[in-house]
């Protein structure tokens, strides 16, 4: 079974990715592209979907982008529009029958979906279509969905979509492909990202902004939570869908899983996670004084540590080097891989560690194992001290809608406090970053952000609770 060599980080489902040109038959060499800049996002999986002359055609394999696809497989990927997936595993299990984007044929034509987020009802649906007589090939939130577009009363996609969104509750960005439309969608609050671009007279959709500047995209605008956008050849029309309730974008997009040179609703990540770092320098008080150098968890960290750094006044130094050419394995591990595994991923620089007080900088602590290795490390490496200083809170909840932490029993901060933390990890100190200090620093630019992980307060019900949403949803007349 495949592991990941940095798994004490939480993970991110799945990007998306999508594009409507009907001036270009290049959109699988597109969608390829902008995959690679998406694949941060998943590893287990990928896949493109396009609109040909004989309907939509869809390859997909588990593996990286470079492994699924090659040039003779691009080739036949030729088209105007399409979409494309990577994928983690939160829902559903590691499996190709999970990989995505996923292509049903009903009375309604094709349709290829692909889907980032986590349903909270997903199961409970899954059962009700079963009892109707839904078989499922994939225990995918996903097909979830395509059931209900499959059953709903509207015969055309875009009103059978809308028709469908009034069932389904919890996060999702999803982009969907029809003969001769794309489809974008974003769930009422926001939760996982979706962004618009144009490359020339095509219209682009991404999870991030990276993934249109790979290919030469201008970004337009952020999906907003609530909306969906139908793009054809009469243009981009957009559709309302719950406006009343307020947006909770994933703050984790912030702290970890977005790339440092993406940016949602205008506002850069390696800014956001720059000024974390100086919030939680201002947080750390007297105890800077006990530190010599500032030292980056690579590479997640870096943005926070240089803002540290400079509101410390600080020295800041690359103390581990990451080596970039380790991502996944599939050997099955022995308990020596185990504890090798950090130290395939990263090396320090005994140089600049020796002797030296070390503030070490990480966005993250959700299990600690990765965190207690690389303490561990730092002092045979020979740390004074080291002093761990982490640029958000306490991860002491479990997420619902997407992250890889829906097993609370394994979050160290749920059975732990901050002391005893420390020294199960091996730190000299440990210094969370305040929820109050983390959203001082984001909800500046961005409306509302979801914070449930640290705070336990869910924005909708997570299987134990109910939640009532007025769902006033409009039909779509054909040919609009």
């Amino acid at each position: 079974m495949p592991y990941e060599i940095m798994s004490g980080k939480p993970r991110e489902e799945c990007g998306v990715f999508g594009i409507f040109s009907p001036d270009r038959n290049d959109a699988g060499s597109l969608i390829y592209l902008g995959l690679h800049s998406l694949q941060h996002r998943g590893q287990e999986s990928a896949g493109i979907a396009v609109s040909q002359d004989k309907g939509i055609n869809l390859y997909k394999r588990m593996g990286l982008v470079d492994n699924v696809f090659n040039k003779s497989i691009i080739e036949t990927l030729s088209g105007w529009a399409g979409i494309g997936h990577v994928r983690y595993s939160t829902t559903g299990s590691s499996l190709a029958a999970n990989s995505q984007p996923i292509l049903i044929n009903s009375i309604k034509g094709q349709v290829a979906l692909a889907h980032n987020g986590n349903l909270v009802n997903g199961y409970e649906l899954r059962i009700a279509l079963e009892k109707k007589g839904s078989v499922f090939h994939s225990t995918l939130d996903t097909e979830v969905i395509a059931h209900l577009i499959a059953r709903s009363q509207y015969n055309d996609i875009p009103s059978a979509l809308l028709d469908s969104l009034k069932t389904i509750e919890g996060a999702y960005s999803l982009v969907v492909l029809t003969r001769d439309k794309l489809i974008g969608v974003r769930d009422p609050r926001g939760f996982r990202p979706l962004v618009m671009g144009k490359l020339g007279e095509g219209i682009v959709l991404a999870s991030e902004t990276c993934a249109l500047n790979i290919i030469g995209a201008e970004y337009v605008r952020d999906i907003e939570p609530g909306e969906m956008v139908v793009i054809d050849e009469n243009g981009v029309q957009s559709y309302s869908f719950n406006p009343e309730v307020e947006p909770r974008f994933c703050i984790f997009e912030y702290i970890y899983f977005a790339r440092p040179d993406s940016s949602f609703n205008g506002n850069n990540v390696h800014l956001i996670r720059k000024d974390m770092g100086r919030q939680l320098a201002r947080e750390a008080g007297d105890l800077l004084k006990k530190i010599d150098v500032v030292v980056p968890v690579p590479d997640s960290g870096i943005s926070s540590a240089q803002g540290f750094a400079e509101e410390s006044g600080l020295p800041f130094q690359y103390g581990l080097i990451k080596n970039r050419y380790v991502g996944r394995t599939f050997i099955n591990p022995t308990q020596e891989m185990r504890n090798l595994k950090v130290r395939m991923k990263l090396n320090p620089i005994k140089n600049i560690i020796r002797g030296k007080n070390i503030a070490l900088i990480d966005d993250s602590i959700v299990r600690g194992t990765t965190s207690r290795q690389i303490v561990n490390m730092l002092k045979e490496a020979g740390a004074r001290d080291v002093h761990l200083f982490v640029s958000s809170p306490p991860v002491t909840h479990s997420c619902y809608y997407g992250l890889d932490t829906s097993n609370r029993q394994e979050l160290i901060a749920s059975r732990l406090n901050v002391k005893d933390i420390a020294r199960e990890i091996g730190a000299d100190s440990l210094t969370y970053l305040s929820i109050e200090g983390l959203l001082s620093t984001v909800e500046r630019k961005e409306k509302g952000c979801c914070v449930a992980c640290f705070s336990g307060d869910y924005p909708t019900r997570t299987g134990n609770g109910k939640l009532a949403l007025e769902k006033n949803v409009p039909e779509i007349k054909s040919g609009q």
